[in-house]
């Protein structure tokens, strides 16, 4: 089985029970491709994190509190919350260590922030920081699968591939985004005002994040997709770092024959 690891939030989160909500939906989105969720913990040691990281196929980073502002060089401005110094260092070096493996990787609205953080970029604090900024949060008497707002996607991106077109409909839960794009990250989605809503690594095998949340729009075809695309990925990367019996049989055949 194609083994999905997620992170998760802390307990003492202020919106754990939304943040719990979301993360039993991307486990749901995980299943329903065929994968295998195994939720990672924000407080790992790092030779116990090493150790779960290794034993998976792919990793989703999720949703949740703000990145810390310190992280890219900046006070905290009162529009943050939910800081957690410790998750942000474990996901950080998920990131690193996925990074470095080529393991397949997707980030889900704070996903994406962190990514981009962990690779040298910043971000707004709060969207209000940028010009001419729509709505992207506290849509309070909506759903989380209400879609707020059209995204432009770049046709020749892996994004634009995998969905079939060039334009969608998402929902939209962030008051944070992208500011300065890390050298390495391709920028291929854009809301109306401009607000990066999807990066990929083009020298990676798998790598994807989006700034809405595909968990909550679960009967969504596009949804349905980047989950099946993430596992279809990872059971990719699986099969070429576990060769087939046969494969193996040939390899020690062909060793004895060395001998």
């Amino acid at each position: 089985m194609t083994k999905i690891g997620i992170t998760l939030h802390p307990l003492t989160s202020p919106d754990r029970e939304e943040l719990d909500l979301l993360a039993r939906q991307i486990a749901e989105g995980v299943v329903a491709a065929g994968g295998a969720p195994v939720f990672i913990l924000p407080d790992l040691e790092e030779t116990a994190l090493y150790a779960q990281f290794s034993s998976l196929d792919g990793l989703i980073l999720s949703g949740g509190g703000d990145v810390a502002p310190a992280r890219y060089g900046e006070q905290a401005l009162p529009q943050v919350g939910g800081v957690d110094e410790q998750r942000d260092h474990t996901e950080t070096t998920l990131v690193r260590w996925a990074l470095a493996a080529h393991k397949p990787l997707f980030g889900i609205c704070r996903g994406l922030q962190l990514l981009n953080v962990a690779c040298g970029g910043a971000l707004y604090q709060d969207v209000s920081q940028h010009a001419g900024a729509i709505q992207h949060a506290y849509y309070p008497s909506y759903p989380h699968d209400y879609l707020a707002h059209a995204i432009a996607i770049a046709p020749e991106s892996q994004l634009a591939t995998l969905l079939g077109k060039t334009a969608a409909l998402v929902n939209s839960l962030h008051h944070q985004a992208c500011r300065t794009v890390a050298p390495g990250l391709r920028v291929v989605a854009h809301a109306p005002d401009g607000i990066v809503e999807a990066v990929e690594i083009t020298e990676h095998p798998f790598a994807l994040a989006v700034q809405w949340h595909p968990e909550a729009l679960s009967q969504a075809v596009e949804s349905k997709m980047l989950f099946g695309a993430l596992v279809a990925a990872s059971a990719q990367a699986q099969r070429e770092s576990h060769p087939p019996m046969t494969q193996i049989a040939q390899i020690l055949a062909g060793a004895l024959l060395d001998d």
